[in-house]
């Protein structure tokens, strides 16, 4: 799922290299997109990358690659080029659509969880509500407090045993430990799945791809929406 704005850039970017296989400059994607700093283009494209949609080419100034449009997504792309480095604890999962119904008593240690959208970067937790999809899944796998799940997109945490298509059992809190896998708020615009590191006064967002980079913030740029408590595989 793309923002309208990851659209509008994936789409400009596409045609400008179709036509002069050069890719824009960060000012022209700027005013194309009508927005008022170059930051908010760093942060589609990083949104974009962590998607697979588009790759920066290294050692290339203003070097661009797009991988696919919406068009062609019929088929997910599996990333097998790259192991993870552990396999996390999987378990099967009834996803449902419509209004979630209460548990029958041989089924009351399973709780309901509002499923909500991908998750990669770019868009703000409140926007990928949804509140028509559920998923059922035992009580003893979370424990106590609030909790709601999210499907992850791309591959910029496959090291750490998460996938494109994963989904993320997340449980609600403000706070996290240092080295906790988050769902992080940036600059109250962009939710992202990283590991969080303080680092002095600092907050540091880190992938567990080599692909992506550590992306580094004022603390009060960053709240912590939740953590990462289960990971769901479906196959």
């Amino acid at each position: 799922m793309l923002t309208r704005k990851q659209h509008e850039l994936l789409m400009f970017i596409n045609k400008r290299l179709e036509a002069t296989g050069v890719s824009p400059s960060f000012e022209e994607m700027k005013e194309a997109l009508n927005l008022k700093s170059k930051s908010g283009i760093h942060r589609l494209i990083t949104g974009l990358e962590e998607r697979g949609f588009i790759r920066r080419l290294a050692h290339r100034a203003r070097a661009l690659e797009v991988l696919k449009v919406p068009e062609t997504l019929g088929a997910r792309e599996k990333a097998e080029t790259v192991r993870p480095k552990f396999t996390p604890n999987v378990v099967k999962a009834e996803f449902s659509n419509g209004l979630a119904g209460r548990p029958s008593p041989e089924e009351a240690t399973a709780v309901t969880l509002p499923l909500y959208g991908r998750i990669a970067a770019g868009t703000p937790i409140e926007a990928l509500r949804d509140h028509s999809s559920f998923i059922d899944l035992p009580a003893s796998m979370i424990g106590r407090g609030e909790h709601y799940a999210l499907e992850v997109a791309g591959d910029s945490m496959i090291d750490a045993g998460i996938l494109d298509g994963d989904v993320a059992i997340i449980r609600q809190s403000d706070t996290a430990q240092n080295g906790d896998i988050v769902v992080a708020l940036i600059d109250d615009q962009e939710a992202t799945l990283k590991r969080l590191r303080r680092k002095g006064a600092s907050i540091a967002l880190e992938p567990a791809n080599p692909k992506y980079e550590i992306r580094i913030f004022g603390p009060d740029r960053v709240k912590v929406q939740g953590r990462l408590v289960t990971l769901i595989r479906r196959y």
